[in-house]
């Protein structure tokens, strides 16, 4: 089923990932060819993409009202992959898996941030349940700035079972919530295999879940209000994750 694509780096990325197929670029009629669009336009043409000059009506018609910048792309339905891929990509790249687990979160904001994040410190994949939560929306890769188009990103029936099927493979599932009667996140050495796993705005990791994770972790807190978002908090998490494994993959200056 296709779908739009919207905002200057969602629609980049996506053209510069090449993972999904693409059958028009939109842009308002108004709009000069200069900056991100001139670029946008040589991926385009470069691709043998139809480019469609509108009105911009028709692009917030086409992208629901969403933060288009005078641009949008035509294309195919998001390339989910298996579980099995991200743990293959794994041991393509001779390290311990690292996989981003949400658990039900239904903010796209929250979600294209933590893809974002998750993207940057090199996760293996990301593993959402396919029902009940966010899935790979334009308004997701709109958040992410187009990273989401670079990752693996598995929707599960069932986020337990896939978590127990994890665990039979020797990750640690890793679950990050507030509260102080838990363990800080540096009391634990993040380098081995990991599952983290972050519940949804408001409620956390439902019971089950939660009960799942074989060690449950928090973020530390001085100040007057109990807890953080969960697109800060993870992102926190997953770049101390990335930290403790000695940054693999960064090229220092």
């Amino acid at each position: 089923m296709a779908e739009f694509v919207y905002g200057h780096w969602a629609v980049m990325e996506t053209l510069r990932a090449g993972r999904r197929g693409v059958e028009q670029l939109l842009l308002a009629e108004t709009v000069e060819e200069k900056g991100q669009v001139a670029q946008i336009v040589k991926l385009a043409q470069e691709r043998g993409i139809k480019i469609q000059r509108v009105a911009r009506r028709i692009l917030d018609d086409v992208t629901e009202g969403g933060s288009h910048q005078s641009t949008a792309l035509r294309v195919g339905a998001y390339p989910y992959v298996g579980v099995e891929e991200m743990l293959a990509l794994a041991r393509q790249r001779g390290e311990k898996p690292f996989i981003l687990v949400l658990d039900l979160l239904k903010d796209p904001q929250n979600v294209g941030v933590l893809l974002r994040v998750a993207d940057a410190v090199g996760v293996h994949g990301v593993i959402l349940q396919e029902r009940r939560g966010v899935s790979i929306t334009p308004a997701v890769v709109n958040a992410s700035s187009g990273a989401v188009e670079y990752l693996q990103v598995a929707q599960v029936t069932n986020l337990v079972n896939t978590m127990k099927e994890l665990k039979e493979q020797d990750i640690w599932i890793v679950g990050l919530e507030a509260g102080t009667d838990l363990n800080p996140l540096d009391s634990t050495r993040l380098d081995m295999a990991l599952g983290l796993v972050l519940g949804s705005e408001g409620e956390g990791m439902r019971r089950l879940v939660r009960d799942t994770c074989d060690l449950l972790l928090t973020l530390p807190m001085r100040g007057h209000l109990a807890s953080l978002n969960v697109a800060t908090a993870g992102s926190i998490a997953l770049y101390a994750a990335w930290q403790a494994r000695g940054w693999p993959g960064w090229e220092r200056a």
